[in-house]
């Protein structure tokens, strides 16, 4: 099946990007909307990603359905909200990803107390990349990889 955007740019099947990427990358699949969860599941079982990967998502009746549907599989809760941040302890999830402003030291402490990895978003300046890392990120997810990888990884 060939689908396009507006613009008539042809768009992947998250069924590609696990084939083509499942095997070199960990994989960071975000569900935007509700609807999709049942495709979702099947796609990650079909091309089990074997570098890891989390299920990730705004929206906490998404990450429910999720859960419902394989309580096993690694899903992690997106959040830049006072309200969400208030509600990340009572969710299903292995991983937290609170927008970076919203990381602090004692953040990374809690959720490491609760059994959760704790990964933020969106980080491009290297010295804030290492200032993280120093409390005990993670993962960083940036826009720009390469400055992420020169920054833990010097020549």
């Amino acid at each position: 099946m060939k689908l396009a955007d507006r613009s008539g740019a042809r768009l992947v099947l998250l069924d590609e990007v696990l084939e083509q990427f499942g095997q070199c990358a960990y994989l960071d699949i975000e569900l935007k909307v509700p609807g999709n969860e049942e495709n979702v599941v099947g796609a990650v079982k079909a091309h089990s990603p074997q570098k890891g990967f989390v299920l990730t998502s705004f929206y906490a009746d998404i990450l429910a359905r999720l859960h419902d549907l394989d309580a096993g599989l690694p899903l992690g809760f997106l959040c830049d909200r006072d309200d969400a941040m208030a509600v990340w302890r009572q969710m299903p999830i292995r991983v937290l990803l609170p927008r970076d402003s919203r990381v602090q030291p004692s953040l990374i402490d809690e959720a490491h107390a609760h059994g959760l990895q704790i990964m933020t978003w969106t980080v491009n300046d290297a010295n804030r990349m290492r200032e993280l890392a120093g409390w005990g990120i993670d993962g960083i997810i940036s826009d720009d990889p390469k400055r992420l990888y020169q920054t833990f990884h010097s020549e």
